[in-house]
């Protein structure tokens, strides 16, 4: 992985977005059966909410791949409505943050970029969207990414 000449990328397991296609198509087929059923309208709106919920995230798990991507040139960060892709030179900060949440320790990886037209961009990814542990993604980014 830590090959400066070729590239690296990470994204949600292709498992975890098979199985929220699966419970997307369950969800719908459930508010459907509500539907033609007639049943009690919050029923309804709890399996409407869960269908576009489930959807969206298999949608998202689908068009975002890979979620991040690592070369000698750059990064590439994709997400559901665009991609962003900046430079070494455009990287400001790659750290990870770590919390302790009801017992649990979490990591997630933040990347401060600057963007072409001189804007700010901080991206957050989590282990689920990168497949991967957040600290092992950044010590890979930093065999990448040039001394300053």
């Amino acid at each position: 992985m830590s090959d400066q000449h070729s590239a690296v990328s990470w994204s949600t397991p292709a498992g975890l977005v098979a199985m929220a296609w699966v419970l997307a198509a369950a969800a719908a087929a459930w508010l459907v059966l509500l539907f033609l059923t007639g049943a009690d309208r919050p029923g309804q709106l709890i399996a409407a909410v869960a269908a576009a919920g489930l959807g969206s995230a298999a949608v998202s798990g689908t068009r975002a791949r890979p979620r991040l991507a690592a070369g000698p040139d750059g990064l590439v960060v994709r997400r559901l409505s665009w991609t962003l892709d900046v430079g070494w030179r455009q990287v400001e900060n790659v750290r990870v943050l770590r919390q302790r949440r009801f017992g649990r320790e979490s990591s997630l990886l933040e990347l401060e970029l600057r963007e072409p037209d001189g804007g700010e961009r901080l991206v957050i990814l989590g282990r689920l969207e990168l497949g991967e542990d957040p600290e092992e993604v950044a010590e890979v980014l930093e065999t990448y990414r040039p001394p300053r």
